[in-house]
């Protein structure tokens, strides 16, 4: 019997708190996670035209992340992260982003995290995290919810088989003022958006496991050990969902201006199949409804993401104003 106090799904309780946090956004941070996250849009690239960087939307996963452990600890208990006895990993299910105001460089983050919800569905137990942003003048920035599972009903995946990938290749051109983007007066119900291409690496995953903003690096997780990963769900080392998110939302900026994204923009993505280093993304979109009121028209759809064994990645929702 451990006689660890881990915070196993019965002692979570909706509404146990973790510590505020606060980060300081720089034009570096802003270009690092992008160039991580295989953005080469040049909006993210410091010049003597661009000193005052807007980060990716997806940042907020990093200027405000998660820290479950921290959430645990000042509770009282310890996570299954963290355990001596009992250790595991508690993966990403899904985790919805709404996006209120922009986030530029020389801002600071303040962050709150607590337990929103816990569930059961199908013999699998989740938990869902709310972490809420806000800026040095205390507007609202971003706020996302993020599911874990903490305890899962079946046995760990069949590790996927070897297979060769393509070679790895950027998602997209560089962004310019001349770059394509959605022609938005002439989309229905069924348009498509402008797909994307992701190259997944071995390399990229540590990048993203080492970019920390807060709480610390984590040198061991299923993201980067291969040893630990096999006692887990997947059976094998993959990248995280919120690498997989930032993909999904860089589409969102491949087709529409990023004001637009940060004014009240949603992104709901849940995963499917893991990523592992090598795979190539293949990320398409379709509109699956206009509408306009109020001199305002609001764009919903739906994102998808396949690997280039033709595996379903990930399916998100949007909504995007304008």
């Amino acid at each position: 019997m451990s006689s660890e106090n881990l915070w196993h799904y019965d002692k979570v309780q909706i509404g146990q708190e973790g510590p505020e946090v606060n980060v300081a956004i720089t034009n570096d941070n802003i270009s690092e996670y992008a160039d991580i996250c295989q953005n080469y849009d040049p909006r993210y690239t410091y010049s003597s035209s661009n000193t005052k960087l807007t980060a990716m939307p997806s940042m907020a996963l990093s200027y405000a992340p998660l820290l479950r452990w921290e959430i645990a600890k000042q509770n009282g208990f310890i996570a299954y992260e963290d355990s001596q006895t009992m250790r595991k990993q508690t993966p990403f299910a899904k985790c919805e982003v709404k996006w209120q105001n922009p986030v530029i460089s020389g801002d600071t983050i303040r962050s709150t995290r607590k337990v929103h919800d816990k569930y059961e569905r199908r013999g699998s137990k989740f938990v869902t995290f709310e972490v809420a942003s806000y800026n040095q003048n205390n507007l609202p920035v971003s706020t996302y919810y993020y599911t874990c599972i903490f305890e899962y009903s079946k046995g760990q995946r069949t590790q996927r088989e070897f297979t060769e990938s393509p070679a790895f290749q950027n998602p997209f051109p560089p962004v310019s003022s001349t770059t394509e983007k959605l022609n938005l007066d002439h989309l229905a119900p069924g348009s498509n958006m402008l797909p994307i291409a992701i190259s997944e690496s071995e390399e990229i995953i540590l990048r993203h496991n080492d970019f920390r903003l807060a709480g610390g690096k984590r040198d061991s997780n299923i993201h980067v050990d291969e040893e630990f990963a096999k006692n887990n769900i997947f059976g094998t080392a993959v990248n995280s969902g919120p690498a997989t998110l930032s993909y999904n939302a860089q589409m969102l900026e491949r087709n529409f201006n990023i004001e637009n994204i940060y004014n009240g923009g949603s992104l709901l993505m849940r995963a499917i199949t893991p990523v592992n280093a090598g795979d190539r993304i293949n990320i398409s979109g379709t509109l699956k409804e206009v509408s306009t009121s109020n001199n305002i028209t609001t764009y919903t759809g739906r994102i998808s993401g396949e690997n280039h064994l033709g595996d379903l990645v990930c399916l998100s929702d949007f909504i995007v104003s304008v």
